[in-house]
């Protein structure tokens, strides 16, 4: 239940990214971008809280980090290839 919750939470926060750098003109590719980067230091937090407060297993924690990670971020790549960011 924690992954789907991160992920979900993960999607919101992408979405978020996306329309600000829209609004502020920046233009939602990019916001995407930004995303991934904030991503990785959520999704790397995330993992070090739990093997080392929560207790849980590193292998465990290496388990969750492939869909807590990367779901969000494929979405996100996906997004800025497709609307325009690094196209030259």
């Amino acid at each position: 239940m924690h992954i789907a919750v991160v992920v979900a939470i993960g999607l919101v926060v992408l979405a978020a990214f996306f329309f600000v750098a829209s609004l502020i003109g920046k233009g939602g590719p990019s916001g995407a971008y930004a995303f991934i980067w904030v991503w990785v230091i959520v999704s790397v937090a995330n993992g070090a809280y739990g093997v080392m407060e929560a207790g849980v297993p590193l292998i465990n924690e290496l388990g969750a980090f492939i869909p807590i990670f990367g779901i969000p971020v494929l979405i996100a790549w996906y997004l800025a290839f497709k609307y325009g960011a690094g196209r030259s």
